[in-house]
């Protein structure tokens, strides 16, 4: 019996799946009840291996704005790590931070506890994490870096999505079903890791700096991004993005001082057993 290659696909993609997923139980929290995921080790294809696949969803059709996603280019995780479930919420960033950022609106909504906080800089993120770090007595917390970042978004897929293309409103907060405005985390499905909206609704500060042409000479083992640079990576996209920036693989970058009302970021915990 002959199968069309679309059902067969997407029956492949279910099988690895539901073979990659991690014993998803396997969490901790802490003190501000966020909850980690453990991340294992391995090996994943970073960037984009299928450019003409891509250059059919962007406006223009233009590849050279695909030009820092390649080459696409072998990449090992060598160490397990913990990465936060969820976008840093705006309950936890007041918990700890005490203050109130990005537009009031946000803050008073019903929902506002479980909304990702927004308008952080990348230095505000790091002011967090120090701040997390003397408060449980460790130096365990940090950003992803963005290979980090990318092996969890993709959860052992390849492509531009870990889901089938034409599923994307099913799984992520993005312009067409946010109504434009942020929307309470774990709210769509969660990876095959059991991590939610590492693709949509804010975008997510990592570690690196930015060099659209680093990944012709970056490292094959735990890359660490450039040693200089002005800008830092951000990447998963937001609700306020069209579907063609909803990509694992699309980079985007800013200085570490700016504020964006899309942009949150997502935390790791080093595993230290």
């Amino acid at each position: 019996m002959h199968m069309p290659k679309a059902f067969l696909r997407s029956l492949l993609l279910a099988l690895l799946l539901t073979s990659f997923n991690s014993s998803a139980a396997d969490t901790i929290r802490n003190s501000l009840e966020m909850r980690f995921v453990r991340i294992s080790a391995g090996s994943f294809v970073m960037g984009n291996s299928q450019v003409d696949d891509t250059a059919f969803e962007l406006p223009d059709g233009n590849v050279q704005a695909l030009k820092d996603e390649l080459p696409a280019h072998k990449v090992r995780i060598s160490r397990d790590f913990w990465l936060g479930e969820t976008e840093v919420t705006q309950a936890q960033w007041l918990r700890l931070m005490g203050t109130r950022p990005g537009p009031a609106a946000y803050w008073h909504r019903a929902d506002w506890q479980q909304l990702p906080v927004v308008s952080v800089s990348w230095n505000d993120a790091q002011r967090f994490i120090r701040k997390l770090n003397a408060k449980e007595k460790t130096s365990a917390y940090r950003l992803p870096t963005e290979a980090e970042w990318e092996y969890a978004a993709r959860a052992g897929t390849q492509g531009s999505r870990p889901f089938p293309n034409d599923k994307l409103a099913e799984h992520a907060w993005y312009l067409k079903n946010s109504k434009d405005q942020p929307q309470p985390v774990a709210t769509k499905p969660a990876n095959a890791w059991g991590l939610y909206d590492m693709l949509g609704n804010a975008w997510e500060w990592v570690a690196d700096i930015y060099d659209e042409n680093y990944y012709a000479h970056s490292p094959a083992i735990d890359p660490q991004g450039p040693n200089g640079g002005t800008h830092r990576v951000r990447r998963g996209g937001s609700y306020h993005c069209e579907s063609h920036l909803m990509r694992v693989n699309y980079r985007a970058a800013n200085t570490p001082e700016t504020q964006y009302s899309v942009l949150g970021f997502r935390i790791l915990k080093t595993v230290t057993e």
